[in-house]
């Protein structure tokens, strides 16, 4: 019986490093990160504020800006039949402008600072056309963001088309994001933190839209987020960042039934049961994320891991060692050849 064949990547992330300049030395915020996203399908990167989520997804569309830069790895996504480096490309240069909008797109995390609030938000939609489509025409622009705000669901599109964003509630100026990015037709969608100021209702409404629109247009999505129950809900596969590396990796199935890193067990633990004491004490990551320029030496989460072996964890960083397949975590104790230290 012949082994089922793996769709070609939409896009490779391989080594990818980023580090920003600052009085106080070189801060590296994403450390060798490597992952890729098929065709249709859904990785969603996860972890608490300051792993370098963001900067990871920036990255993909070479929006790093000084201080910070991309400092290794590749990123490489296929554009035309043509495998191509964008990280590589210069930021400014014309193919870099065209590819942002085209081939990837992205819902940026607060869309109330996103807009221009000078602007209507069917101008704002209507210049990202006329800047990405060749020979189109104001009419027929606006037409099109009509039509685009009808397809994420927003009622009278005609007449919403000329309200400004301040006039929207947080759940229009969502929808209104997601048409922005998606009218250009993608192939590859970033949604940072897409659903972070809304409400649970609004939420449900903006996650469904996102599955549809990703069904009827054949496009593949990286989804930033920090809540698992999100992830669990979006995602084909499961990346959990943690001070700018990856810890743990693989389907999401296999990684929220079966979490083999402690930092994933212990996001999985500090989210509340329905059978929990009504008066017993929430469950937390015990610590803090240390900053970036104070990384601890050997495991990044050796700091607040509750199975820290001295001598073993504070000397080097592990590798991504295989769970099952597809499936890899970041930690010695996963690590078949590990022999604990005697006591």
């Amino acid at each position: 019986m012949l082994a089922p064949t793996r769709t070609a990547p939409l896009v490779e992330v391989e080594d990818l490093r980023i580090e920003f300049r600052t009085e106080g030395g070189i801060v590296r915020a994403v450390n060798g990160v490597s992952f890729a996203i098929e065709p249709g399908k859904t990785l969603a990167l996860i972890g608490e504020s300051g792993c370098g989520k963001s900067v990871t997804s920036l990255a993909m569309l070479n929006l790093v800006r000084p201080p910070g830069r991309i400092s290794g790895g590749a990123i490489t996504v296929s554009i035309d039949g043509r495998r191509e480096n964008i990280a590589a490309w210069k930021v400014q240069s014309e193919r870099m402008r065209q590819f942002r909008g085209t081939s990837v797109a992205m819902i940026f995390q607060e869309p109330l600072t996103s807009f221009d609030p000078l602007f209507t938000v069917g101008d704002q939609i209507v210049e990202m056309l006329r800047a990405h489509r060749v020979g189109i025409d104001t009419k027929a622009a606006r037409a099109a963001a009509v039509d685009m705000l009808r397809k994420v669901r927003l009622p009278h599109p005609e007449t919403l088309v000329d309200r400004y964003p301040h006039q929207l509630s947080g759940g229009m100026r969502q929808r209104v994001m997601i048409a922005m990015a998606l009218c250009c037709g993608p192939r590859l969608l970033i949604a940072d933190e897409p659903t972070t100021a809304l409400d649970v209702t609004t939420e449900s409404q903006i996650l469904d839209l996102l599955r549809q629109l990703q069904e009827e247009m054949g496009m593949a999505m990286l989804f930033v987020t920090h809540d698992l129950a999100v992830a669990s809900e979006m995602a084909d596969e499961i990346a959990v960042m943690y001070l700018g590396y990856i810890v743990e990796q693989g389907p999401a199935t296999e990684v929220l039934n079966n979490p083999s890193h402690p930092y994933t067990q212990a996001l999985l633990d500090s989210i509340p049961k329905i059978d929990d004491e009504p008066s017993g004490r929430l469950r937390a990551v015990r610590g803090m994320v240390p900053t970036p320029d104070e990384m601890p030496s050997g495991c990044p989460f050796r700091t607040r891991c509750d199975y820290f072996i001295p001598g073993v964890c504070d000397r080097r960083l592990p590798d991504l060692y295989p769970v099952s397949a597809g499936h890899a975590a970041r930690c010695v104790l996963v690590d078949p050849q590990f022999q604990r230290p005697a006591q």
